[in-house]
């Protein structure tokens, strides 16, 4: 029963933050952001579909819907990345390409892992591939927050909004990727449900940042293109640096 409430009640904040994002075409300001949860409405309406009337079908669809998921939903950091830097092009151009690699590199490591022997699991590559997304971009977000207050980078009410909500859906998740790889089978009640309450927990953030409208000087103030600052470019290069120090530890390889 609570699977049940806790989907239904996704897929409904999904359609309201889709709707507004459309009606007031801020859709255009943040494309990945909105192409990613149009993305997660059609596939849990295709998975339910499946499961309940053709299930030899939901296996491989699944397991290549999840993936492509947790691709898309590291591209949204870049997009933040982007909105947040864009006073700053040369930085964010840097920051992104930086951030690119550290994905791939992080992608990889999930694959690769997984691909020997004669056997390949799709649930635990999964599973291995996000964790190590998931802590790539805590540690993005984390670098970006800190270069944000150290040089008092403008940022509006949207922004905060899908940061906050992004960065409260990451950290659980780290969390809980966490915990159910040591506990998971001992308690697998207790895993089942959380990463849809945290999911959740971030569309109710996101709908209701992005339902109120920006004031015009906050996004006039994005508009605004300035040089870089060289010792912004050098602290950001510092801060994803630690990304990928981050990455190679929590991964222990």
């Amino acid at each position: 029963m609570l699977t049940q409430i806790l989907w239904w009640s996704g897929n409904l904040l999904e359609v309201l933050l889709l709707l507004r994002g459309i009606q007031t075409k801020w859709a255009r300001r943040f494309p990945i952001f909105y192409s990613y949860h149009v993305f997660i409405l059609v596939e849990s309406l295709l998975i339910f579909g499946l499961y309940s009337w053709a299930q030899r079908l939901y296996p491989p669809v699944y397991w290549t819907c999840e993936f492509v998921g947790v691709l898309l939903g590291a591209l949204i950091l870049l997009e933040i990345y982007r909105v947040a830097l864009r006073q700053y092009p040369g930085t964010a151009r840097m920051a992104r390409n930086l951030l690119g690699f550290v994905f791939a590199m992080a992608l990889a490591k999930g694959l690769v892992g997984h691909s020997y022997g004669s056997l390949w699991w799709p649930a635990r590559t999964y599973e291995e591939v996000e964790r190590n997304l998931r802590v790539v971009q805590a540690f993005a977000i984390l670098a970006l927050v800190i270069v944000i207050i150290a040089y008092r980078i403008p940022r509006g009410r949207h922004l905060k909004g899908i940061l906050t909500g992004y960065g409260l859906y990451v950290a659980l998740s780290v969390m809980e990727l966490t915990l159910a790889k040591y506990f998971g089978h001992t308690f697998p009640w207790l895993f089942t449900n959380t990463p849809q309450i945290a999911y959740n927990l971030a569309l109710c953030i996101w709908t209701v940042a992005l339902w109120v409208p920006e004031r015009e000087e906050a996004i006039a103030a994005g508009s605004v293109v300035v040089r870089d600052h060289p010792t912004l470019v050098s602290r950001t290069r510092e801060e994803l640096e630690h990304v990928r120090l981050g990455l190679r530890g929590a991964t222990g390889r």
